[in-house]
């Protein structure tokens, strides 16, 4: 198993943050949330460098005008994205993987990413070929990803192809 490594690209707030509502404020940086999917509530502390924006906008009522996550802020240092409140995040963030496994070429070189159910992402078009022709046909699961069975054999044909494939840990779909 590997460890998974967000890029920051804010695909998962954008769509998985509908779900995060603010509940109530305490403070300027602290609100209690809930979790549309789950019902949770749960407190959160937003970083300093958002507390003014994120109070803005929720005082103004505009918070939930926007699509995504209130908390998911453009990186002023660069291209990507950050959660104002990373630290306090919920379990639902926490825990959530957008890719659940990385297939490595015979290089040792990321080839590719198992996403969804049992998609991939991949702009190697043997990696692409071996996973329509072998991996797609098999009988999937309800969770790929969580069945150990599952990702032996996928592990097993990439590997007779010269990659390999390893799991991310903690993934959920």
């Amino acid at each position: 198993m590997i460890s998974f490594l967000c890029d920051h690209c804010g695909k998962c707030c954008s769509s998985l943050g509908a779900y995060i509502r603010i509940e109530r404020q305490l403070s300027e940086q602290d609100y209690y949330c809930k979790n549309g999917i789950t019902g949770e509530i749960f407190p959160v502390h937003v970083a300093p460098e958002f507390a003014r924006e994120i109070d803005e906008n929720f005082t103004s009522g505009t918070a939930g005008s926007r699509p995504g996550c209130i908390f998911l802020r453009r990186n002023p240092a660069g291209p990507c994205f950050v959660c104002a409140i990373y630290p306090t995040r919920p379990r639902l963030c926490r825990e959530y993987r957008c890719y659940h496994m990385v297939i490595f070429n015979a290089r040792d070189e990321p080839a590719g990413r198992m996403v969804g159910r049992a998609d991939i992402q991949t702009a190697d078009p043997v990696l692409a070929r071996i996973w329509n022709d072998e991996v797609k046909p098999l009988p999937s699961p309800a969770t790929p990803c969580s069945d150990p069975a599952w990702l032996e054999r996928v592990c097993a044909i990439l590997t007779a192809h010269g990659y390999l494939g390893k799991a991310v840990e903690g993934g959920t779909v």
